[in-house]
């Protein structure tokens, strides 16, 4: 494996690395698991060194297992769970309070003061994004306005701001960087992605110093060099994406209308729509699917919150099942239609609904419901979540999904990726490597490297293992929705 590429797959759950061979082949794998915080109802923190000493333990991992050095690997790409936000002291690097997690509400009182005063024309006109708690800039003025000392360290340019691709970068070059790419800044409510810069406005209007922001890269770019003494040689970091934009490159959908979605922890949906930004009117975001030798692709984005989380729920809080792999069977002993609903609102609905204030909720049960049941409905509530977005984005104008390509942990279960099909009335293409996120960011690092040319380059290694056509009636289909659209009516309150 000469030259391979480190991807660093940061996410909200566990820190991963992943050696990929130039070929795009991923060769050795580390991972490993981090506590989940939650202080208050609706609030979700990790601890920041938490998500250092992961990353830095499956990097070191995954270099003995493949049996080669440091000085052997080409080049490093970050890819991380996007919008939480970490604080920190500039020297030291010492982190103020825990990381905020995107999944966090403790804003939306907040946010709903910002819209009721009329703010979000003007912060969709400049961000394609909501006025929402999952963003980062609300996060950070929280963390100003609620640790002690923060405000008045940060105006006299004390401390960094960054969501965790930064933090990470920082601690790998041992502080000397400060730097973020495009996609990753345009998930912060501060960036104008028409202008390609923080916006002034918006820093005043949250009342965030300028003086705090990283500098912002292209996707595949230099961005520094690792501190030799961590992995026993310096790395250059030659690719950074957030985790859904590193999955769109993964998936190779480099074509205008071409559409991924990845489930992990939530569940995103990301269509590439070209040079322009499309702007949704039904409350999608419209975002930076990549930034690459300075020319911007947009891309439209759904976000559902709760997806592996749901089964990891069901794991872990109601001790229904000892691991996700049992699901699928069980799924298949209860036949598909149940009649029971499980929203998973956990912490509100994304989107299309973006409602903070929605709680979870199971719907339909009887004396003949049991585990299989249950858990079915959790799985389903992945299906129908996806509708939501793609439904959304038929509804703003975006080109017609002739298929879907699908990755992410939930993604080895068959039944629930035939499911997807079944629901959603396109076919559903599964990769052979289903790690997109990291590959993506391989790819990103491989690019700045040399090691790919071009995006068509990339393209040429994607290759379908499996294809899934629906296998359901229109009616059926139909009628599954409806009691899922009811279901979300009575968590909303409005039935």
């Amino acid at each position: 494996m000469a030259n391979p590429i480190l991807a660093i797959d940061q996410g909200t759950t566990s820190s991963r690395a992943i050696l990929f061979s130039a070929a795009g082949k991923p060769e050795f794998t580390a991972q490993q698991e981090f506590a989940q915080h939650f202080p208050h109802d609706g609030w979700v923190e990790h601890n920041g060194e938490d998500i250092w000493t992961s990353t830095l333990a499956v990097c070191r991992e995954v270099l003995e297992k493949a049996g080669i050095s440091a000085d052997q690997v080409a080049g490093i790409g970050i890819t991380n769970q996007r919008e939480t936000t970490l604080l920190w002291d500039a020297q030291t690097g010492e982190l103020l309070y825990h990381a905020i997690v995107w999944q966090d509400r403790r804003t939306a009182d907040f946010c709903a003061e910002l819209k009721a005063a009329g703010h979000e024309t003007m912060v969709t006109e400049h961000t394609g994004l909501l006025i929402d708690p999952y963003f980062s800039a609300t996060k950070l003025r929280w963390l100003l306005e609620h640790v002690e000392g923060a405000r008045a360290r940060a105006e006299r340019g004390e401390l960094r701001f960054g969501t965790v691709d930064t933090f990470l970068l920082w601690r790998l070059t041992g502080g000397q960087v400060h730097r973020t790419d495009a996609t990753n800044a345009s998930r912060t409510m501060l960036f104008n992605i028409h202008q390609q810069c923080w916006d002034e406005e918006l820093l005043a209007l949250l009342d965030i110093p300028a003086s705090l922001l990283p500098e912002v890269m292209d996707s595949a770019a230099n961005f520094g060099q690792t501190d030799a003494e961590l992995l026993g040689a310096s790395i250059p970091v030659c690719g950074i994406a957030g985790d859904q934009q590193a999955a769109l490159i993964g998936q190779a959908c480099f074509s205008p209308g071409m559409v991924k979605s990845t489930y992990g922890t939530g569940c995103f949906m990301v269509m590439n729509t070209g040079s322009e930004p499309v702007r949704s009117s039904n409350r999608l975001l419209t975002t930076v699917g990549y930034r690459l030798k300075g020319e911007t692709t947009y891309a439209l984005e759904g976000s559902i919150f709760v997806a592996g989380a749901a089964i990891q729920w069901l794991r872990d809080g109601l001790k229904l099942i000892q691991n996700a792999g049992e699901t699928e069977a069980l799924a298949r002993e209860a036949g598909g239609t149940t009649g029971v609903y499980l929203v998973p609102a956990f912490t509100g609905l994304g989107a299309p609904y973006w409602d903070p204030a929605a709680r979870g909720a199971i719907f339909g049960l009887t004396r003949d419901t049991g585990i299989a049941q249950i858990v079915t409905a959790g799985l389903q509530s992945v299906c129908f979540q996806t509708r939501d977005l793609l439904d959304a984005m038929t509804a703003d104008g975006a080109h017609s999904t002739a298929a879907l390509r699908v990755d992410g942990g939930m993604v080895i279960n068959n039944w629930v990726v035939q499911e997807l099909a079944n629901i959603l009335g396109v076919t559903v293409d599964r990769p052979q490597v289903t790690e997109t996120t990291a590959l993506g960011a391989a790819y990103l690092a491989g690019l700045q490297l040399g090691i790919f040319d071009s995006l068509e380059h990339i393209a040429r290694h994607w290759a379908c293992e499996r294809t899934f056509t629906p296998q359901m009636s229109e009616e059926k289909r139909n009628a599954l929705y409806a009691g899922w659209l009811d279901a979300i009516r009575r968590v909303r309150d409005e039935h």
